[in-house]
């Protein structure tokens, strides 16, 4: 989902190292090992088809400039030097280059995890508006969450297919009992579902205050919902006044800064066991105060913006801890969903939770026997000196700044779901980005580079690619759709072209063979062969390409939900997408302080798009290509 390329590289350090293949058990290493390993595409091919994605993005003269580095590049011996480079460490490692997408991608991108990095999810509004309704929702969905964990500790999770094809599940076993840890220069993750004595606990924050929580018997039995619920009661009751610091916003602050209040917060042995506690946990639950009342219209935009960063310093953004993998928010007026922080796994892991908890909280509840008395639910204590106030005062300001700065729009597209494309032989992927492209360019005139996450889980710990959906056939359409010199005729030929070339391309990025992952790879060779960076790398044109104004993703759930995330370019929009049978949830975003960018107007032009292709092919007779 994210474009960063990091400027240097260096060897990777871990404090907990990720779950190692050799520790697990029987049926998930046979799984994995059967998995193959993520190819390195040929040089050749790769550099072809950069030039033809670079030619709706850059004029005619710049191209032919970025041709002869391109040739230069093929000619000279340096890029056949790194292409060997890269299919030795191919030929050394499980996966070339997950190792290097996780530092570059993440862990050395030094900017918040609030916004520019964690994505959020906008769960359906749920019918209580009380406290008590809060919590026993809480609880049930805890006890979901757990039951979700039950089948990756057993490995009784049914393996995904994509087209067939097994794909690898590694990131199941990354998400829970895990966090990313602050450092001065990169970040670590540490997890700690294969520790010797793996994490009995949660972590619930309610009004700044976290506390620990046991979720399980000492036979090893998961607590039900009801003794959660009791023990929920506890938190709730122990936690009402809202004077306390909240420690928490310090996780909202730029990495580099949060690394050196980090390392202050924790010389104090007090504070420094609180934060292993949260770091420990198995998962976090925010129990999140009511947040101002707005329209119909405005709410689900507004609670993409409680999921994405909490509201600011008033608000909730204290109630969270935003290095945390997984955190479940739940307010009291219904709304709910979750923030995760990215490293671990992309989005359709999470959604695949989502969905199993989700559906488990609507189960009946089960009569229970008799509750045995609980233990008292052990609040995390923080010594706040002077320096960390003022660390979190700072904190408090800059995450200020950040929440005025994110424009989001949370839109239902109700005129038609993915039924519609189907019916007419469309991906409708590829119908979606190119409403997308045609929204973009209607608002611009001219075509941007644009980021569609492609799965490259067919491959041993794969992660993700490029689906490049600015091409010559998608720029090809939108500059025929509104040409009235042009058929209908020739425009849904345009469109059915576009929509094929797009499949083609995402066949092409699942199967290994994308361009931005292998040139990426190309890059960091160079830089850890300490050979002086090639000009390629260096050109406007390649500036260009890796400038994503449109950042997006479709993340497809069974529930009724959406996620979102911020753009991933000052000047750049996120867009990520649900499409369902007879409707598409959409999340948009862009910053205010870019004047050329709108969520609202992008949403609006969506809208447009998307009816008026509609209309154009049901117009439109289907005709032979």
């Amino acid at each position: 989902m994210l474009a960063f390329i990091a400027k240097s590289m260096a060897k990777p350090v871990r404090l907990v190292k990720p779950v190692s293949l050799a520790k697990l058990p029987g049926r998930y290493l046979a799984h994995q090992e059967g998995l193959p390993c993520l190819p390195v595409p040929p040089l050749q091919q790769t550099l072809d088809k950069y030039l033809l994605a670079l030619k709706p993005l850059v004029s005619l003269e710049e191209w032919s400039l970025t041709r002869v580095l391109v040739e230069d590049f093929r000619t000279s011996g340096v890029g056949e030097r790194l292409q060997k480079g890269l299919e030795r460490r191919a030929r050394k490692t499980e996966n070339w280059l997950s190792e290097w997408w996780l530092q570059t991608a993440y862990l050395e991108y030094r900017m918040p995890v609030v916004v520019h990095s964690n994505p959020g999810v906008v769960l359906p509004k749920q019918d209580f508006e009380d406290r008590q309704g809060q919590l026993r929702f809480a609880a049930k969905l805890i006890e979901g969450v757990l039951d979700f964990k039950t089948m990756v500790d057993n490995e009784t999770l049914p393996v995904e297919y994509l087209g067939g094809k097994p794909l690898c599940m590694n990131q199941y076993y990354q998400m829970l009992s895990s966090c990313r840890i602050p450092g001065p220069k990169r970040d670590t993750v540490a997890n700690y579902s294969q520790a010797s004595k793996p994490p009995t606990h949660i972590t619930v924050v309610h009004n700044f205050q976290f506390f620990e929580l046991d979720v399980y018997n000492s036979d090893g039995t998961p607590l039900t919902s009801d003794q959660i619920f009791t023990q929920l009661e506890k938190i709730w009751g122990t936690s009402l006044q809202t004077n306390k610091e909240p420690i928490g916003i310090l996780t909202t602050n730029h990495r580099n800064s949060w690394a050196k209040a980090y390392n202050n917060l924790i010389k104090d042995k007090t504070n420094k066991e609180s934060v292993r506690t949260i770091q420990k946990s198995i998962f976090t639950v925010c129990l999140d105060a009511p947040i101002p009342r707005v329209s119909d219209d405005l709410y689900q935009s507004q609670v993409a913006a409680q999921m994405l960063h909490g509201g600011g310093s008033r608000w909730n953004s204290g109630n969270r801890w935003f290095d945390k993998t997984l955190q479940f928010i739940v307010a009291e007026d219904g709304s709910c969903g979750l923030v995760y922080e990215h490293a671990p796994a992309e989005g359709p892991p999470i959604v695949a939770l989502i969905d199993h908890v989700v559906e488990y909280t609507k189960r009946p509840e089960l009569i229970r026997s008799p509750m045995m008395p609980l233990p008292m639910p052990k609040k995390l204590r923080f010594n706040i000196t002077p320096e960390i106030k003022n660390d979190i005062e700072k904190a408090k300001q800059n995450l200020n700044i950040m929440v005025h700065d994110l424009d989001v729009k949370v839109f239902v597209f109700s005129v038609f779901g993915k039924n519609f494309p189907k019916s007419e032989k469309l991906s409708p992927d590829a119908f979606i980005q190119l409403a997308l492209q045609l929204s973009y360019y209607r608002m611009y005139k001219q075509v941007c580079a644009t980021y569609e996450s492609a799965s490259l889980r067919m491959f041993r710990l794969g992660r993700t690619d490029t689906i490049r959906s600015a091409s010559i056939d998608s720029e090809n359409f939108v500059q025929a759709m509104d040409d009235p010199s042009k058929q209908n005729q020739e425009k849904v030929d345009l469109l059915r072209k576009a929509v094929q070339a797009h499949r083609a391309y995402t066949d092409m990025a699942i199967n290994g063979n994308a361009i931005d992952r292998h040139l990426l790879g190309l890059k960091l060779q160079a830089i850890e062969d300490l050979v002086s960076m090639p000009e390629l790398f260096m050109d406007t044109s390649y500036a260009v390409a890796m400038h994503f104004n449109l950042s997006t993703s479709q993340v497809p759930a069974k529930t009724d939900c959406v996620m979102c995330f911020g753009p991933v370019v000052p000047d750049g929009y996120g867009v990520c997408y649900n499409p369902m049978e007879d409707h598409i949830n959409f999340a948009v975003s862009a910053f205010n302080s870019c004047a050329e960018t709108n969520a609202a107007r992008l949403a609006h032009y969506l809208e447009r798009a998307l009816c008026d292709m509609q209309q154009l092919v049901q117009r439109t007779p289907k005709s032979k290509l």
